[in-house]
């Protein structure tokens, strides 16, 4: 697998790792126990009605995702209101991307499905098992997910098109995170004339001496060459070499007198002279700047093991292959290494699997969501990708520097991020207005223990 692998789009990409994730299978099946026997009209969206068993459908599945986060319950009223304005928009939405034509098929929902199924350690069979005791059919299962893997091909394309971000808002939010966050300290440029005063000299050849050193200051301040005057006068150790100039770097980095010194002149300002315990200073401020924040991630280095699923080998049988591979080399029969030479199906193959150091972001997120919660040692069960079926060790973590370049990269992204938020809202509150939307009978509000 590439370490540079695309990575989907944030909703989608969201959505297949939501259900995955925050949505167990469990979760789902739960939702067909709140479907009450009564059933009404309770609006109508465009001439297609919403009923009363959708709502409470929706209801549990809010419930469902609140108590999963752990999130405060609220009033039973105020959930089955949020679950009824979810119903009209998702309809709406729905309606939407059947005029544009979108659709998902099959085979795309089998992904979807499989995608959960792995994240949660099952076979699709075991899911399907585990849907049958919660007492959801497969059929109704499936449905959900089609419909949300068609309204976030929807939202991909009406969302995503209208986000554009420029190199000055990436500027701007990167001054901003530097003001958020803890300041560095300033970097300054110095350049230096220095008078030595020996050891044993008297008072009168300390006179002297800083006599010769205001003597020079002030010809710097008249406009001749400071670095010439470096160059024919200073006793610093590199002899006024490239004009005294001391080079760009941290104020921390510099003795307090020079900083204290040099604090309140403008730029190619000439200090007054300073003394040390090695002489006379004569100083001139080259350049003063803010440094820009020292941005860091956390870097992960793994390797692994990809079957790609074939007319001859289905997905489970990958998945049962890779689950037995596990086992023997946590047996110590084999290597990860050589398991991965031996089978694995990736370009990584000859290099024992290893895919190197890696940032957040370069795999896909069904992989990498896996990825970040191992432990350095440890190897995951089967997962699924759009790639094939995975197993995936850890061998080590770092905290690095992000380079200029990257940081930029993670700062578009951000954004991009931000504005997508702020766009789909927008544009579910779009749909909504121009949606005929007429309200009927309410629907049934069932009060649960915790809502009390």
């Amino acid at each position: 697998m590439n370490k540079l692998l695309p990575r989907p789009h944030h909703l989608l990409s969201a959505l297949l790792i939501g259900l995955a994730i925050a949505h167990t299978a469990s979760t789902y099946a739960q939702t067909a126990t709140a479907v009450l026997s009564a059933d009404f009209i309770v609006a109508v969206v465009n001439s297609e009605p919403v009923t009363n068993s959708e709502v409470q459908t929706m209801r549990q599945r809010l419930t469902n995702e609140l108590n999963g986060r752990g999130a405060q319950m609220p009033p039973a009223a105020q959930l089955t209101q949020q679950a009824l304005d979810m119903l009209i928009n998702e309809k709406a939405q729905l309606q939407q991307a059947e005029d544009q034509g979108i659709k998902v098929d099959d085979d795309q929902v089998d992904q979807a499905e499989a995608n959960v199924a792995a994240s949660n350690g099952l076979s699709r069979e075991a899911l399907h098992q585990r849907l049958a005791q919660e007492g959801l059919t497969v059929a109704a299962y499936r449905k959900q997910l089609k419909t949300q893997l068609i309204l976030a091909r929807l939202r991909e394309r009406e969302v995503d098109s209208r986000i554009r971000i420029s190199d000055q808002d990436i500027d701007r939010f990167l001054r901003e995170q530097g003001q958020g966050g803890q300041a560095l300290p300033p970097e300054l440029n110095i350049a230096m004339i220095l008078l030595a005063v020996p050891e044993n000299a008297s008072a009168a050849e300390t006179r002297a001496i800083e006599d010769k050193a205001r003597d020079l200051a002030r010809r710097a301040r008249a406009g001749e060459d400071f670095a010439l005057l470096a160059k024919t006068h200073s006793q610093a150790f590199d002899k006024g070499a490239k004009g005294g100039e001391m080079g760009l770097r941290s104020v921390d980095r510099y003795p307090e007198l020079f900083v204290e010194a040099v604090r309140s002149l403008a730029l190619q300002g000439i200090s007054d002279p300073v003394r040390s315990g090695a002489g006379f200073h004569i100083l001139k401020l080259l350049e003063r700047r803010q440094a820009a924040p020292v941005m860091t991630v956390v870097q992960t280095h793994a390797r692994h093991i990809l079957l790609r699923p074939t007319a001859q080998l289905s997905r489970d049988q990958a998945i049962a292959r890779l689950q037995d591979v596990r086992q023997q080399i946590l047996a110590g029969k084999t290597s990860f290494a050589r398991a991965a030479q031996e089978i694995s199906q990736d370009g990584s193959a000859a290099q024992g699997g290893d895919l190197g150091w890696t940032t957040p972001g370069q795999f896909v997120p069904e992989f990498e969501q896996v990825m970040n919660r191992l432990q350095p040692g440890q190897i995951s069960d089967p997962l699924v990708s759009r790639f094939g079926v995975h197993i995936l060790e850890v061998t080590e973590r770092r905290r690095a520097a992000v380079p200029e370049k990257e940081q930029r990269e993670m700062a578009r992204a951000a954004l991009r991020e931000k504005r997508l938020d702020e766009s789909y809202a927008r544009w579910v509150e779009d749909i909504r207005g121009k949606a005929y939307v007429e309200m009927r009978e309410p629907p049934e509000i069932v009060t649960s223990p915790s809502q009390r």
